[in-house]
C-alpha cells in the first residue's frame, strides 16, 4: 500500500513581493519554454490573477521586441 504525503502547495512569488515588468528580460525569459510559449501557472505557480499579469507583460515585451515570438 502506497503511503500519502500531502503535497506542499506552491506560493505565488508575485504575492509575496517580486515583480515582473516587460522590460527585464531576464525575469520575463523564466516564464516563457524554449520554444517562446508562456509557461501554464501550474509550472509558474503564480495566482490565477498574477498568470494574467505575467501573459500581459510577456506579450508586451513580444511586442516591443525585447523577447522573440518564436525561437
Amino acid at each position: 500500500m502506497k503511503e500519502f504525503y500531502p503535497r506542499k502547495k506552491k506560493i505565488c512569488q508575485m504575492c509575496a513581493g517580486k515583480s515582473v515588468d516587460y522590460k527585464d528580460v531576464p525575469i520575463i525569459t523564466k516564464y516563457i519554454n524554449e520554444k517562446g510559449r508562456i509557461l501554464p501557472k501550474r509550472m509558474t505557480g503564480a495566482c490565477a490573477k498574477h498568470q494574467r499579469y505575467i501573459a500581459m507583460q510577456v506579450k508586451r515585451a513580444r511586442f516591443m521586441g525585447f523577447i522573440p515570438f518564436v525561437k
